[in-house]
């Protein structure tokens, strides 16, 4: 392959390390590429080496031994027979010839899906009275099951979102992929903003922001327990210089922030006390050179431990063993305590330039997806966003966020609130055929979205009461006059 000076592909092609995703039908799976290493995908194993170098999107064959082959383009093949209708087929399972033995013996000797297909469309005694349509449904089924083919295909935010609501919704909260781009598109993420997001799916939702900003901004995620969860952004790839934009606060000490009593030293001393005490303790208590004064041993004892040495036994061998192993284990405590303390340097370090970005209360956006009850969360990051600003709130369920919505009118400080629901539902467009997919997606969730405005100051109870005009005293008083 040519230099990546060279060739004007070389960001489309797969590398040694990217994260790229596995695509067979409608099955998709994010995997990592590296050599040597086995991959197991719908029951059928394989290695990826032969996939570096390759344009994205590139479908393999999978042959013997797990090697990959690119798949030769195929043109159309139109069927010689066809039927008017299907009124006279009866499917009593006796219309294939080939049986399962059959079969496993064609894949023995080597032959590839389409031509096991064949075989069984050459001795199948109803295939030519099918309509068009049903043979190309023929076609298509056993395709989908003798074929081993695989499509290498870029992450995007798209296919993520199809492969996390595909197979494991519940790690996204069911978050539908048209969902998550409405969710982009109304919370008015861009390059170069500032973005809060607060999400418990699997770091998808952080994923697809960092994607649309492209490498500039600020993302701020705020997570619950103790660590951010971001296994679905690992699955974009992204280059180093995204990670910079990144960063992470816990969310318990939101409360502290806001009331600008947040302590870096505090907690992360005690830690570090607590962290360490055991590991110096069980070193004093198992090192006899670092514990106190010890009693003398009684005559009795001295006699006993004299007598019950058997000559011939290495009394200094294992006494240099014991004294070597405790050396290990102070040395291995040591370097235990000194990457712990590095830990939590770095994570203080890191706590304190994501608390210098919320201090100033200027972000741009807020995206919030999680499985917790979202308004204390929302009530409370919304005082970081400056006034003319764009919110985001999912949640899987209405009630929640009719809440949010109740308690924001009460509370002031947002306009434009809107309360929706996305639905979806996608078609089969084939010539004379078009009609939507019967199999969809009950719901995708419920957003609530908002601006934020900047609130008056309170009027002052003290305050004296003004005159009224003297033009309208004067007309008063020559009114009562009169009268």
């Amino acid at each position: 392959m040519a230099n990546d000076g060279d060739d004007p592909d070389a960001a489309f092609r797969v590398r040694n390390g990217d994260y790229v995703v596995l695509k067979r039908g409608d099955v998709y799976k994010s995997v990592q590429i590296q050599s040597k290493r086995k991959v197991v995908f719908e029951k059928q194993w394989f290695f990826l080496d032969n996939a570096v170098g390759q344009l994205y999107g590139t479908t393999f064959e999978v042959e013997s031994g797990g090697t990959l082959k690119p798949q030769a383009p195929k043109g159309t093949q139109n069927a010689k027979e066809a039927g008017t209708d299907n009124r006279n087929i009866v499917d009593d399972g006796r219309s294939q010839k080939l049986t399962k033995d059959d079969i496993e013996s064609l894949k023995e000797k080597g032959l590839k899906g389409q031509e096991i297909i064949q075989h069984l469309i050459d001795n199948s005694t109803t295939f030519r009275d099918k309509t068009e349509f049903a043979q190309e449904k023929y076609i298509k089924k056993k395709k989908k099951k003798y074929e081993s083919s695989i499509t290498i295909l870029k992450p995007t935010a798209r296919i993520l979102a199809l492969m996390y609501h595909g197979r494991e919704w519940g790690k996204v909260c069911h978050l539908r992929y048209d969902t998550l781009a409405q969710m982009l598109t109304l919370g008015n993420i861009r390059a170069g903003s500032k973005v809060i997001v607060f999400e418990t799916c699997a770091g998808l939702v952080l994923g697809a922001v960092m994607e649309r900003l492209g490498g500039y901004g600020t993302v701020i995620q705020m997570y619950p327990g103790g660590g951010p969860t971001r296994a679905g952004m690992e699955s974009f790839g992204f280059p180093p210089h995204f990670h910079d934009t990144l960063y992470e606060f816990p969310l318990c000490k939101m409360n502290a922030l806001l009331g600008g009593k947040l302590d870096l030293e505090s907690k992360d001393m005690d830690t570090n006390h607590s962290s360490g005490s055991p590991d110096e303790s069980s070193d004093r208590i198992e090192d006899p050179s670092e514990s106190g004064p010890r009693e003398e041993a009684s005559p009795l004892t001295q006699e006993m431990e004299t007598s019950s040495e058997v000559p011939g036994v290495k009394v200094d061998e294992e006494d240099r063993k014991e004294r070597e192993r405790r050396r290990e284990m102070k040395v291995r405590s040591k370097s235990i305590n000194s990457e712990k303390k590095l830990k939590m340097e770095e994570k203080r370090r890191k706590l304190a330039l994501a608390a210098a970005q919320l201090e100033g209360r200027n972000a741009d956006g807020l995206v919030i997806a999680s499985r917790f009850h979202p308004c204390p969360v929302l009530l409370g990051l919304l005082k970081f966003l400056s006034p003319s600003r764009p919110f985001v709130v999912y949640c899987q369920y209405r009630e929640p966020l009719i809440e949010c919505y109740t308690k924001l009118r009460e509370q002031g400080g947002v306009v434009n609130l809107h309360l929706s629901d996305s639905w979806l539902r996608h078609y089969q467009v084939l010539p004379n055929r078009t009609h939507p997919v019967l199999l969809m997606s009950g719901g995708g969730g419920y957003l609530l979205t908002g601006t934020t405005v900047a609130m008056d100051a309170p009027k002052t109870s003290g305050q004296p009461k003004t005159e009224e005009p003297s033009a309208k005293r004067m007309k008063l008083q020559e009114a009562e006059g009169s009268a």
